[in-house]
């Protein structure tokens, strides 16, 4: 199997610790995006992975290259063009303090390129497996119009391709609604993966999911998942994640699973002590293409996914460096956090 994943990657500026931007006069330097979380978790997963972006031809677009090449993300697609490197900066707020993200991403690389300049073909020749996020068509109209030139591409050669919807409402900026255009790319998906304001501000498909009262409604989660599947036929599964945010620092995690033929619940994790949840969603997407192509049952699979986000949370930075082994301990129960010597 080989995949391949498509977005932005960014530069990540993080004011140390719990500190409140310029609280002291340095920012810590990483790269994080979406679609570049998923692949470095396929990469520690043993998995063989490119990434598709377009980066400036600079200092910042190689050290981002190098970056990724360290994990064993293939990086032979990266293209280089005009513009910048998009920049996102991070407050990870604590207890009562909620995190907070500001977005420099305007005229980007990935911004200014448009349909045709990515040569399909070449792309996913030899991929079995597509994934891309709500997130890179609402950059830009152009990056827009290549996300759907990218999953119609991708279905046109057989590829499965999955989509996590992540709305983000300071992205949509152009002039469209996320569901104008997140309504047609879900045509083109196989697998989707959401939380329920993805689903009802990117599809505009709701039901009443309580998620104030902290508690999984089996039966409201399976009837939203169901609402979602016979509006896309062609549509063969979405997983949808839920978070019960007590504190910045305390997280209820779960998710389901909906095949049309069987609706799976995971375990539910208390995550106390949240280290850095950014970068969360990508992990449970990129544990879940993982577990759906190496288990044979579908409830394995949402708990691999559901295991490996919830270790992201201990981790800091976008990328999530467990392996198969980390994730298959908290699995089978070994939760305990005890010295392993």
């Amino acid at each position: 199997m080989k995949y391949l994943t498509f977005g932005e990657i960014m530069l990540r500026l993080r004011a140390p610790g719990q500190e409140r931007f310029f609280q002291t006069n340095m920012l810590e330097a990483t790269f994080g995006g979406g679609e570049a979380n998923v692949a470095v978790s396929l990469a520690n997963f043993g998995e063989d992975v490119g990434y598709l972006t377009v980066l400036p031809e600079n200092a910042l677009g190689d050290e981002c290259v190098r970056e990724l090449r360290k994990f064993g993300v293939d990086t032979r697609r990266i293209q280089r063009g005009p513009g910048r490197m998009g920049i996102y900066f991070l407050e990870a707020g604590a207890n009562q303090l909620p995190s907070k993200v500001i977005y420099d991403r305007s005229y980007s690389s990935i911004a200014l390129a448009k349909p045709g300049d990515i040569d399909w073909e070449k792309a996913f020749s030899g991929i079995n497996w597509f994934h891309i996020t709500g997130i890179t068509p609402a950059i830009s109209e152009s990056a827009m119009e290549l996300s759907l030139e990218s999953v119609k591409e991708a279905k046109k050669r057989g590829v499965c391709v999955s989509l996590d919807l992540n709305y983000r409402k300071n992205l949509w900026k152009y002039g469209k609604k996320a569901s104008e255009v997140m309504r047609e790319m879900a045509n083109f998906v196989d697998v989707a993966i959401a939380n329920e304001e993805d689903v009802q501000k990117s599809l505009e498909i709701t039901t009443d999911v309580d998620v104030v009262s902290c508690q999984l409604d089996h039966d409201k989660y399976q009837a939203l998942g169901d609402k979602v599947l016979a509006a896309y036929p062609d549509m063969k599964m979405i997983a949808i994640t839920l978070r019960e945010s007590h504190s910045a620092d305390w997280n209820g995690w779960a998710a389901c699973l909906n095949d049309r033929e069987h609706f799976y619940v995971s375990k539910k994790y208390e995550i106390r002590d949240i280290v850095d949840r950014v970068g969360g969603g990508d992990s449970f997407a990129g544990g879940l293409i993982y577990g759906l192509n190496h288990y044979e049952d579908k409830q394995s699979a949402l708990e691999f996914a559901t295991a490996a986000s919830c270790l992201k949370h201990s981790i800091n930075g976008d990328f999530n460096r467990v392996g198969v082994s980390d994730v298959e301990k908290l699995m089978g129960g070994d939760g305990t956090g005890r010295v392993q010597r």
